[in-house]
């Protein structure tokens, strides 16, 4: 099928279809889960030595310089498959074009911001990150993929800001874009607080439909990066979103995919194997706002799930549909995931990290590729740059 014919309607057909519950489905049906939870501990395995993360991500880096356009920009709106997402042009790609530019930003700036080439590529970027993230709106009524571009840019600014702290008229830029990012996730927020990248309902001003958990969880995370650095995101603003994400999570602390599936909550992708790539961003986002309920405990956890269980996600890493694996997880978890995990393991204290860093180093060194990146979703020309920029900014954490 060509993606002329794939419609708007017969994609968001699919994606609620992927994500709604059988009427005979095994997942619907009692497991040990539901009476006792059991959570296996990864063993364990030897540290990577540094000199080997260190390599690959030199090998990330140079990828990403590679990359780079021309502009200063990365990703095109390049299609990588006959079969790809609902994205109305051209609101939809110059989103996602201003948000990966903003993750590899990030990515170089904690990896390898001491090189030349690297200072020049950020120098590159940085100037198109200013040029174009103000333009940056929702693409039409129900697509609203312009979230992630305010959400990944607040992390880029805020990192871009220390890099130069001394710079007044840069400061004062780099504060004005900050200031519109909040303002515009205001003017997107959901009506019941959080934020989510359709709306379904009624497409109107105000986004009408329920939040998505993890979206919740990675603007709350840039929100409070941005509060470190002397900024103050919305006070109201954040407290809704907190409140939608709780709204969302399980006694399990899996969490739900979106709100709207607060009637089917063990449905697959509810369930902590559909949740692996959710609950690391939900527990942090939540804890870093005082959520005294996640404990370190809770992180171990969701931890010992992902390296234990890995396979639930690993499954879908690749595939070309979004939920059609076990659990109904779609391949764009997975470095999603795994990047909020690495935070999550810097949450812990000192003596229980080598272990989850081990697992999380080994894990993720054996899937790069051998251009140098990393990719979990086939994303017209998106996917290497931003699985690459999170686990990059994953293995900055670890080595």
């Amino acid at each position: 099928m060509s993606n002329e014919t794939w419609t708007r309607r017969a994609w968001l057909a699919l994606c609620s279809a992927a994500l709604w519950p059988r009427s005979s489905s095994a997942e619907d049906s009692p497991t040990t889960e539901d009476v006792a939870i059991q959570i296996p501990r990864p063993q364990e395995i030897p540290a990577v030595p540094a000199a080997e993360i260190d390599d690959a991500i030199r090998r990330g880096i140079d990828f990403l310089l590679l990359e780079q356009r021309a502009n200063g920009s990365w990703g095109t709106a390049t299609l990588t498959k006959d079969l790809n997402i609902y994205a109305p042009a051209p609101g939809s790609h110059d989103a996602f074009k201003v948000a990966v530019t903003a993750m590899s930003l990030s990515a170089l700036i904690e990896t390898g911001g001491e090189r030349t080439d690297v200072a020049q590529s950020i120098y590159r970027g940085e100037a198109y990150l200013f040029d174009h993230l103000p333009r940056v709106r929702r693409a039409n009524g129900d697509a609203l993929y312009n979230i992630w571009t305010h959400c990944y840019s607040i992390q880029a600014l805020v990192r871009l800001l220390k890099r130069s702290p001394e710079d007044g008229v840069r400061r004062e830029k780099i504060t004005s874009l900050l200031e519109q990012q909040f303002a515009l996730l205001t003017r997107y927020e959901s009506v019941d607080g959080g934020w989510g990248y359709y709306d379904m309902r009624a497409e109107a001003k105000q986004p009408s439909s329920d939040s998505i958990s993890f979206v919740n969880a990675a603007v709350l995370v840039a929100f409070y990066e941005a509060k470190l650095a002397g900024f103050q995101p919305p006070a109201r603003l954040v407290q809704r979103a907190i409140d939608a994400t709780q709204r969302q999570r399980l006694p399990d602390h899996s969490y739900l995919y979106g709100e709207y599936l607060k009637w089917h909550p063990r449905v697959g992708i509810n369930r902590p194997g559909g949740s692996l790539g959710r609950s690391q961003a939900c527990n942090l986002a939540l804890r870093l706002w005082g959520d005294t309920t996640i404990t370190d405990q809770v992180l171990t956890d969701w931890l010992d799930r992902l390296f234990t269980r890995n396979g639930w996600l690993d499954i879908a890493r690749k595939r070309p549909v979004p939920h059609e694996a076990w659990f109904q997880v779609a391949g764009y978890f997975y470095y999603f995931g795994h990047y909020y995990a690495a935070r999550c393991i810097e949450q812990l204290p000192e003596p229980q990290r080598p272990l989850y860093k081990a697992h999380l180093a080994r894990t993720l060194l054996v899937r790069q590729e051998k251009d140098g990146s990393w990719w979990d979703f086939p994303f017209y020309d998106y996917h290497q740059t931003y699985g690459t920029s999170f686990v990059l900014q994953a293995l900055a954490r670890i080595r």
